[in-house]
C-alpha cells in the first residue's frame, strides 16, 4: 500500500492513494512529498528503481529486511535503515520492526513491512498539521525518526512495570517462573541496548551536520533526539542492573531456604545420635549386663535419652542455632 502527502506552499496538503507519476510530482523545486510504502508488493516497490533512481545497494537492504541501522550517503540522497521497536509483555517479548528512508532534495519515501501505531500518528498529523510538510523534507525526514524514538518511552514504561514485578516476586515467593521471567527479560534489555546503540551514533553523526541534505537548521533537532536515545540506553542498563540483582537475590534466597533445610535436617540428626548410641549399646547381646536384669532399667534409659535430648536443645538454644 503506498500513502502519499503532497505539500505546495499556499494550498492544503494533497493525500495521495496508490501509486502516481512521482517522478513529474517531485519536479516542482518548491512541493515537498512524503511517500509512504507499507507492505509494498513488487509492482509497488518498482517506484524506488523507476521514478526515484534509488541505487539497487540500497533497494536490496529494502528487500532484504535485515534488522541492521545504518546510513549512506549516496550524494543525490541520503538512505537511512532505523528499527522501530515495540514491547507488548514478557509473554510476546520485544518486537523489532524496520524502516527504510530515503531522503533527497525535496522528498522523503519511507518503506517499512510492519503496521504499527507510530505511522497513524504520522499520516494524521501530516494530513492536519501544515506545518509537517511546510518547512521542508528534512524536517519530515526528523519528525519520523523523533516519533520512532519517542515510542520508546512506552516500551521502557512496560519495562519497568516488569522489572518491578520481577523484584515483588523475588522478595516474596520466588519460583521457577520467577527466574525464567528474568531470564527473558533480561535477553529482551540487551537486544534493545543492541539496537539503540548503532541508532545513537547514527543520529549523532546527522546532528554534526555530515550529510548536506539535511539542513543546518533541521540538524539541530537532532541533538535532542540523540540525547533521548542516550537516556534510553542508559535506563536500559538500569534495569538490566537491577535484573542482575534480582537474579542474586533469588538464588541467595534460594541458597538460604536451602540452609535452613540442612540446618533442620542436621540438628534433628544430631539430637538422635545419643539415643541411638544408648539402644544400640544396651541392646548387645551379652549375657552379663547388670542394666539387663534391673527391673526399673527401661524407664532409667528412657529419662536418660530424654535429658540428653533436652540437654542437646538448651545448648542449641544457647548457641542460637535453634
Amino acid at each position: 500500500m503506498i500513502r502519499s502527502f503532497y505539500y505546495v506552499p499556499d494550498e492544503p496538503v494533497k493525500v495521495i492513494e496508490g501509486v502516481a507519476d512521482f517522478d513529474e510530482l517531485v519536479k516542482r523545486e518548491d512541493a515537498s512529498i512524503w511517500i509512504d510504502l507499507c507492505k509494498p508488493t513488487d509492482q509497488e516497490l518498482y517506484i524506488l528503481t523507476h521514478d526515484f533512481k534509488f541505487h539497487p545497494l540500497a533497494i536490496e537492504d529494502v528487500i532484504s529486511e535485515r534488522p541492521r541501522t545504518k546510513i549512506d550517503d549516496y550524494n543525490r540522497y541520503l538512505f537511512l535503515v532505523f528499527q522501530v521497536v515495540d514491547y507488548v509483555g514478557r509473554e510476546e517479548g520485544l518486537k523489532i520492526g524496520e524502516i527504510d528512508l530515503f531522503l533527497s532534495g525535496n522528498s522523503l519515501v519511507t518503506v517499512h513491512y510492519d503496521e504499527h501505531r507510530i505511522f497513524d500518528y504520522l499520516y494524521n498529523r501530516a494530513e492536519r498539521d501544515e506545518r509537517l510538510m511546510s518547512r521542508g523534507v528534512d524536517f519530515l525526514f526528523h519528525a519520523v525518526i523523533d516519533t520512532i524514538v519517542d515510542n520508546y518511552n512506552s516500551t521502557l514504561d512496560i519495562f519497568e512495570y516488569d522489572v518491578d514485578q520481577v523484584e515483588e516476586d523475588v522478595l516474596g515467593e520466588a519460583d521457577e517462573e520467577t527466574i525464567k521471567t528474568i531470564y527473558t527479560l533480561r535477553r529482551d534489555i540487551v537486544h534493545l541496548k543492541r539496537f539503540v546503540l548503532p541508532q545513537r551514533d547514527v543520529v549523532n553523526r546527522i546532528a554534526r551536520g555530515e550529510f548536506k541534505q539535511i539542513g543546518e537548521r533541521a540538524a539541530v533537532y537532532f541533538s535532542d533526539i540523540h540525547d533521548h536515545l542516550v537516556r534510553i540506553y542508559d535506563l536500559a542498563d538500569f534495569h538490566r542492573e537491577i535484573l542482575n540483582s534480582s537474579l542474586e537475590a533469588y538464588y541467595s534466597s534460594v541458597s538460604t531456604k536451602t540452609n535452613e533445610i540442612i540446618k533442620f535436617l542436621t540438628i534433628f540428626t544430631v539430637l538422635f545420635i545419643p539415643p541411638t548410641f544408648m539402644v544400640g549399646l544396651w541392646g548387645m547381646n551379652f549375657a552379663f549386663m547388670p542394666e539387663l536384669q534391673w527391673e526399673h532399667g527401661y524407664m532409667f534409659a528412657l529419662i536418660v535419652m530424654a535429658v540428653v535430648v533436652m540437654s542437646l536443645v538448651l545448648f542449641f538454644r544457647k548457641k542460637k542455632w535453634l
